[in-house]
């Protein structure tokens, strides 16, 4: 159903110059949205930082 609906609004927008340029912005932010989604899914994960290492003090001072 969505599909369709994109169809019947993309037609109806494809039939004037602004709508054109509507159509336009929308693909280039979709294509952009995707990569970005595409690349973090493949980006491995950070490493945790690990706390540097103290001696262990036993005692109180």
């Amino acid at each position: 159903m969505k599909k369709f609906l994109k169809l019947v609004v993309a037609r109806y927008l494809s039939k004037t110059p602004l709508g054109l340029v509507v159509l336009g912005i929308g693909w280039f932010l979709g294509r952009r949205h995707k990569r970005r989604r595409a690349e973090r899914e493949n980006a491995p994960m950070p490493r945790r930082a690990t706390p540097s290492r103290r001696p262990v003090r036993s005692g109180r001072r």
